[in-house]
């Protein structure tokens, strides 16, 4: 099967700062809240820390060449704030600056698109003594931040995105404690969740004064389908969607919050000041869609949101539990243009956590079923490219297998494995395939290799 895509259609890989640099107070960087998080006992399945990870941050060089060799035409990282503000604001650390710096001149010399995400989950700590996302100041600190970034790499920095997920930064960080900062309160999501989406439209407006290329914003956006077509089941579906999804896009591209949300927090639900929006709603260039998965969902009395997701006996379902359906990722991709318009999309994520062992044999790590599940997504993105969706480019994650946050070290999303044991990387079956899309734009083989 050979599926064409659109000339100027950008081939990539993600990874996150926290994930793979290590070096966590090397030349002059801050703590960051992970780095806090990640040595409280109990927090990370079995204790482990991104004090090494992936070792990225002395490693890079080598680690872009194998992306050359693997004809990536993009690479989507994110910058450390703690690295380059070691307090979160006030005096820049000119080592951080120069590391990221370094990484962005070896892409564009290796002909390797840098594209930097601002935040992705790793708060400097000494902001989160201040109150982390809670504190309104946080748009501002943000904005400062972005300001310096801005002005030391756009140019060679084509294009930028303000915050990575900030549902999971809300959900996980705030309603479930199950990232960093840990916390568990039901009133706290949605002041986190505003906070964020004002830091975002903070740092669109200050890149519209000093910038000169592409800004937008990166949502993970898991369609819910409704269990029956009960009432109560639509309407499950209906909040989960409001709250994953719709919270984030809603406020960003159309100036308000969808009306479910109230129902779903009730009391918790704070009053938002109008010309917030205003702030929020900056024009962006692009979305960037993490996809991995969607949710059937049915209602239930007893469960946050009154809803529950119904487990597929079915599908096949990856290490993170999550069902592998790329239809979704179509669904998804029409309904971001039938809800927002023809908005330029990214996909800035999209890969699986399936078993790999620790070390590669003979040189070689066969992975059919995430060779497999990149088959299906590619061909669902094409799907939608047909269908008149503006999508520009697709990013795989990960290029490498790195610290899955609390979860440790345990769940391999990476097209190249790591053995942590060596740090030595092996591209696995599953790299080698999409090199051969890329190669050849598009094509997608009927049986990977």
């Amino acid at each position: 099967m050979s599926l064409r895509f659109p000339d100027g259609f950008l081939w990539g890989c993600a990874t996150a700062a926290y994930q793979i640099e290590g070096a966590p107070d090397a030349d002059g960087k801050g703590p960051s809240i992970w780095d806090r998080y990640a040595h409280t006992p109990g927090m990370m399945v079995n204790n482990d820390t991104g004090d090494v990870a992936c070792d990225h941050y002395h490693r890079f060089r080598d680690d872009i060449a194998l992306m050359k060799r693997l004809g990536m035409q993009a690479y989507r990282f994110s910058l450390s704030w703690a690295r380059i503000l070691p307090n979160g604001t006030g005096d820049v650390n000119p080592a951080g600056l120069a590391f990221y710096s370094d990484l962005i001149d070896e892409l564009l010399a290796n002909e390797i698109e840098p594209i930097a995400t601002l935040f992705h989950w790793d708060l400097p700590a000494a902001l989160d003594d201040r109150g982390g996302w809670l504190n309104r100041d946080s748009a501002d600190w943000f904005a400062d931040y972005a300001r310096v970034v801005f002005q030391a790499f756009d140019g060679r920095v084509k294009k930028w995105a303000t915050i990575n997920e900030p549902w999971v930064v809300s959900d996980g960080g705030y309603l479930n404690g199950t990232i960093a900062p840990g916390h568990r309160n039901r009133y706290e999501a949605p002041l986190a969740s505003h906070n964020l989406m004002r830091a975002h439209g903070a740092a669109v407006k200050v890149y519209r004064e000093i910038g000169r290329n592409e800004i937008g914003l990166v949502v993970n956006i898991e369609p819910k389908y409704p269990a029956s077509p009960s009432n109560a089941d639509v309407a499950a579906a209906r909040r989960a969607a409001a709250y994953m999804n719709e919270q984030y896009l809603d406020p960003a591209l159309l100036g308000t919050y969808p009306v479910e949300l109230r129902e779903v927090f009730n009391g918790a639900w704070p009053t938002h000041d109008p010309a917030d929006f205003d702030l929020i709603r900056q024009p962006v260039d692009f979305i960037g869609i993490n996809y991995y998965t969607r949710a059937v969902v049915r209602h239930a009395d007893d469960a946050f949101l009154q809803a529950a997701v119904v487990h597929q006996s079915q599908s096949t379902y990856t290490e993170m539990n999550w069902e592998v359906f790329a239809q979704g990722l179509t669904d998804t991709l029409l309904w971001v243009r039938q809800r927002y318009g023809d908005i330029p999309i990214y996909i800035t994520e999209n890969g699986a956590a399936f078993y790999d062992p620790p070390a590669a044999h003979d040189g070689r790590v066969r992975d059919p079923l995430r060779a497999d599940y990149l088959q299906k997504h590619l061909a669902a993105v094409h799907d939608a490219i047909q269908q008149g969706v503006n999508i520009k480019g697709y990013m795989v994650w990960s290029f490498m297998d790195n610290l899955e946050w609390s979860l440790g070290y345990g769940k391999r999303f990476g097209i190249v494995h790591v053995n942590f044991d060596t740090l030595e990387r092996t591209p696995k079956d599953s790299a080698l395939y999409y090199a051969h899309v890329i190669a050849s734009h598009g094509e997608i083989l009927s049986k990977p290799l």
